[in-house]
């Protein structure tokens, strides 16, 4: 086909972890739940480890190991945000499998995140999904009517 070419892939955004899916308005903090970080989605882990939702590069990784930064192959970038008010564990509790500026692929593991140790020392496992540069108006996202999530299989999230 000739105009092949011209159709645009559709970026997919695959869970990056086992849970429940929650709006992200629903999020217990107003960072997240007023999209101040952008648009997204958020999970209520039921336990694993914390996958990477597409193929791209990590673009940060947190000081406190809490938060994991991927920019997408198309340029979307991804802020996944283990749990809330995790910042304060200092990176206790979380392992990570991968370093900054690393290429990863769809499903690959980035860090161990010890649920039960989150459970009892931060405010919350729900942990947010969120399109960091969602404003700049390039792509129209689509979020999962999907209640629950399966790692490297549900998608949560379209753009186009």
């Amino acid at each position: 086909m000739v105009f092949s070419f011209y159709k645009k892939e559709k970026l997919q955004i695959i869970a990056p972890v086992n849970g429940t899916i929650i709006p992200l308005e629903d999020v217990p903090d107003p960072v997240f739940g007023q999209k101040m970080m952008g648009e997204g989605i958020a999970m209520c882990p039921s336990g694993g480890d914390i996958h990477s939702p597409v193929s791209g590069t990590v673009i940060l990784i947190a000081a406190t190991k809490h938060a994991i930064g991927i920019r997408a192959d198309d340029g979307t970038e991804i802020l996944i945000h283990v749990g809330l008010e995790t910042v304060a564990l200092n990176g206790k509790g979380f392992t990570l499998a991968v370093n900054q500026g690393d290429k990863i692929s769809v499903g690959q593991r980035l860090m161990e995140v010890d649920w039960e140790y989150i459970k009892v020392h931060a405010k919350s496992i729900v942990t947010p999904i969120v399109i960091t540069n969602s404003q700049d108006g390039k792509k129209q996202y689509t979020l999962t009517d999907e209640k629950n999530a399966v790692v490297g299989k549900t998608v949560i999230i379209t753009g186009s």
